[in-house]
């Protein structure tokens, strides 16, 4: 190599300008990151807990719903199995006292109709109820599903 190819060579080198690394900045940079990872975290943990809170009261609501509900269904099917053990007593009663066998026949078809009558009416008033029981354990649920469902929409 010659002097004057080395000369050339050994001031480009020293007029060659490297980037310098400014560690401040790069700090700052970090840090605004991490602030702002930090803040998204907060936000996401607040709208956590809040989904968490409402979730609480409606499992709440629903379970002392159910709970009356339950109430209200076997209060009904209780008033059911009494009618139902009065009507057969009192059929049992009228048989014995039956004179005849046209009697005795008669006695039980009229109680297997009002028994068939009987079934049909309380078939219809447990419907009811157990509809209600559905419509009002269910409307809390149904509630907080539609908000999470337009809070979804309008995020």
């Amino acid at each position: 190599m010659s002097k004057t190819a080395a000369k050339t060579a050994a001031e480009t080198i020293e007029n060659v300008e490297f980037p310098s690394f400014d560690a401040s900045k790069a700090t700052d940079q970090i840090r605004a990151f991490a602030e702002k990872g930090v803040e998204q975290s907060k936000e996401a943990y607040a709208k956590l807990k809040t989904g968490a809170e409402e979730t609480q009261k409606v499992l709440e609501s629903t379970y002392e719903t159910a709970k009356t509900v339950s109430g209200d269904v076997s209060l009904k099917a209780i008033a059911a199995l009494r009618a139902n053990a009065e009507a057969n007593f009192s059929h049992l009663e009228a048989l014995v006292g039956a004179k005849t066998l046209s009697e005795v026949v008669e006695l039980q078809t009229a109680f297997l109709r009002k028994r068939v009558e009987m079934a049909v009416e309380q078939a219809k008033e447990f419907q009811t109820v157990a509809t209600k029981a559905v419509e009002d354990v269910s409307k809390p649920v149904k509630a907080a599903f539609e908000k999470a469902m337009k809070d979804a929409k309008a995020a």
